[in-house]
C-alpha cells in the first residue's frame, strides 16, 4: 500500500518577502513586488521591470555561508529556502536521521549566463575576411575572461551540490527542467518516491532567476511579458481583459515532503498532506497549450483522482470538493482563457462555485520556481482559511468568467474554510502539472 505523504517544513524567498510569514502578510494585504529591473541596464528593452527579490543575504539565513562562495544567485535563494523548511520541519533536530532515506527533487533553473563575456569570446573569434567562426580564437577568448567556477556554477545540477553539502541528504537526488511545471513535477515526484518506499524524507520545490539580459530577451521575442512601462505596479493583469504577458519574477519555495508515519514518529506536526499529484505532456506546440485545455485537464483530473475527489459532485457541505484552485494564470491571452476553458471542462457545473486566483498578479512569474511557491500559498490559505487575491482584475474578459477573487484576499472561515486546493503549473512544451493537498486535521 503506498504511503501518505505530508508536508513538515515550507521556505520562501519571494519579491514579497524573505519567508513564508512575511510574503503572506505581504500578499493579503495586496502589496506587490514590481519594479524597474536593477540587475542591468533594461532601459532599451520592451520590457524594462521585473519583481526582484529584494534585500537578500544568504548569510542571514546560513551560518557558514562561505562555503556556497560563488554561488548562483538562484542556488542561493534555494539555501535559504531550505534551510526555513528544514528548522520548521524540525529536522535540525531529529537526533538519529538515516541519510540515507534522506533526497531532494529540485526544479532549479540554469544559471545567469554571462552575456558580455560569451559576446566578447563569438567577436573575438569572428574573421570577417572569410566569414567563419574559429573554435581556437573562441576557446582562447573564453579562457582570457571566463571564470571556470562561474561556469560550473550556471548548470542546473550546481544547485543540488550546494544543498547536499549544506544538508545530511545522501539519498535520491533529482533535478528537471520542465520550463514553468518544474518546481510542481519536482514536489510531485519526490511525493511518488516516497510514496514508492524510496526516501522517507525529501527536499521539494524549485529556484529561478531570469532576471539578466538574455533571459528577459528570450520572453521579450516571444512577446509573453507585459509591455506595460509606464505602469509596472498594474502590468499584471491574469483573467483581465487587457493582460498583455506576465511580469518576470524570481526566488524560490522548498518543502519538507515526508512519509506521514517518520514524521509521527519524530514527533513533527504535518502543515497539509499531498493527497494527489497529476501529470501530462499534450506536445501541442512549444509555447502554444491545446485550444481545448486537454493537458490541463487530464493533470487536474489525474491529481483528483489519487486524492479520492469527483470534482463534479458536491461535498457533504454542498460545497465542491475542492475549496481552491491556485492558477498557473500567467496573465498571457491564451493561458487563462484555455485554463479557464479546462477548469470548466474537470469541474462542469460546479465550476463557477471554486474560487480560482493567480499570485502571479502580485510576485511576477518565477519560471521554474513558480509552482513551489505557489504550493506553499495553498498551504497558507488552509492554515489560515484566507484566499489571495487575483490583482489588477479591472476589465472582465467574457472568456474569463469564473471567480478569480478579483482585487482583494477573501476571508472563507465563515463558509467552512479550505480543506483541499489544487496547484496548477503549465509550461512550455506541453508539461501539465497538478498538486492536490489537503488540510492536515491530525
Amino acid at each position: 500500500m503506498a504511503r501518505r505523504v505530508v508536508i513538515t517544513g515550507m521556505g520562501w524567498i519571494t519579491p514579497l518577502g524573505l519567508s513564508v510569514q512575511e510574503g503572506w502578510r505581504r500578499l493579503l494585504a495586496g502589496d506587490h513586488g514590481f519594479g524597474p529591473v536593477t540587475r542591468f541596464d533594461a532601459s532599451t528593452f520592451a520590457t524594462n521591470f521585473a519583481a526582484e527579490v529584494k534585500g537578500f543575504r544568504l548569510e542571514d539565513h546560513i551560518p557558514d555561508s562561505a562555503k556556497h562562495e560563488g554561488a548562483e544567485v538562484s542556488t542561493r535563494f534555494a539555501l535559504a529556502a531550505a534551510s526555513q523548511a528544514w528548522k520548521q520541519s524540525g529536522l535540525d533536530r531529529a537526533p538519529a536521521l538515516d541519510t540515507s532515506r534522506v533526497g531532494m527533487y529540485l526544479g532549479a533553473g540554469e544559471g545567469s549566463l554571462d552575456y558580455q563575456k560569451l559576446a566578447y569570446a563569438n567577436l573575438s573569434a569572428y574573421d570577417s575576411a572569410s566569414r567563419k567562426l574559429s573554435d581556437a580564437k573562441w576557446g582562447a577568448a573564453a579562457m582570457s575572461r571566463s571564470n571556470p567556477r562561474a561556469e560550473v556554477e550556471q548548470e542546473p545540477n550546481a544547485t543540488l551540490g550546494h544543498l547536499a553539502m549544506e544538508f545530511p541528504v545522501r539519498g535520491p537526488a533529482f533535478n528537471c527542467m520542465t520550463a514553468c511545471a518544474a518546481s510542481t513535477q519536482a514536489v510531485g515526484e519526490a511525493c511518488e518516491i516516497i510514496r514508492h518506499g524510496d526516501a522517507d524524507v525529501m527536499l521539494g520545490g524549485g529556484t529561478h532567476s531570469m532576471i539578466h539580459p538574455l533571459g528577459m530577451t528570450g520572453f521579450v521575442r516571444l512577446t509573453a511579458m507585459s509591455t506595460r512601462r509606464d505602469d509596472p505596479v498594474h502590468a499584471s493583469r491574469p483573467f483581465s481583459a487587457d493582460r498583455d504577458g506576465f511580469v518576470m519574477g524570481e526566488g524560490a519555495g522548498i518543502v519538507v515532503l515526508e512519509a506521514l508515519e517518520h514524521a509521527l514518529a519524530r514527533g513533527a506536526t504535518p502543515l497539509a498532506e499531498i493527497a494527489g499529484y497529476g501529470s501530462s505532456a499534450d506536445a501541442f506546440r512549444i509555447t502554444d497549450i491545446h485550444s481545448d485545455g486537454k493537458g490541463a485537464v487530464a493533470a487536474m483530473s489525474q491529481a483528483c483522482r489519487q486524492a479520492g475527489i469527483n470534482p463534479r459532485e458536491p461535498g457533504e457541505d454542498g460545497r465542491p470538493q475542492v475549496h481552491y484552485i491556485s492558477a498557473h494564470g500567467t496573465g498571457t491571452q491564451e493561458n487563462d482563457r484555455i485554463e479557464t476553458i479546462a477548469v470548466k471542462t474537470l469541474f462542469g457545473p460546479l465550476a463557477g462555485k471554486v474560487p480560482f486566483s493567480s499570485v502571479k498578479s502580485q510576485l511576477g512569474h518565477l519560471i521554474q520556481a513558480a509552482g513551489a511557491v505557489e504550493l506553499i500559498t495553498c498551504v497558507q490559505a488552509m492554515r489560515t482559511g484566507i484566499l489571495p487575491a487575483t490583482m489588477n482584475l479591472s476589465t472582465p474578459d467574457p472568456e474569463c468568467d469564473l471567480d478569480y477573487v478579483p482585487n482583494a484576499a477573501r476571508d472563507v472561515n465563515a463558509q467552512g474554510g479550505v480543506d483541499v486546493c489544487l496547484s496548477n503549473s503549465f509550461g512550455f512544451g506541453g508539461q501539465n502539472n497538478t498538486i492536490c493537498v489537503r488540510k492536515w486535521r491530525g
